[in-house]
């Protein structure tokens, strides 16, 4: 974050600040904050910020096998928040399934 730091320190303080708030040991403890980190990171597709919290929930007592877990999580909502779109194309084909069923209703412009 050297960048930030040289061009707008106070905003690269501010945003230190919160991960610091953020990362401390709250009602969630640091390790499944950084389970979380490494899903939403995954989700983000920041390879940087998955190393980084894969890393540190590693530092926080995490194993392979959780840190698998947490990106599998990633993978399931993000695959399953494709599934919006089938509503979509539902409405779709209805609308043309709808508009077939009116034109086979139809004979030569007048109704049959």
């Amino acid at each position: 974050m050297s960048f930030l730091n040289e061009q707008l320190p106070e905003t690269a303080e501010y945003f230190a600040k919160m991960r610091d708030s953020i990362f401390g040991e709250t009602s969630l403890d640091v390790r499944t904050k950084e389970l979380i980190a490494v899903a939403t990171s995954v989700l983000m597709r920041c390879e940087y910020c998955t190393e980084i919290h894969s890393k540190r929930a590693i530092s926080n007592g995490s194993n392979q096998k959780e840190i698998a877990e947490a990106i599998a999580v990633a993978m399931f909502v993000a695959g399953g928040s494709q599934l919006g779109w089938t509503k979509v194309y539902d409405n779709i084909f209805t609308d043309i399934r709808d508009k077939d069923s009116e034109k086979n209703n139809l004979c030569c412009g007048n109704p049959k």
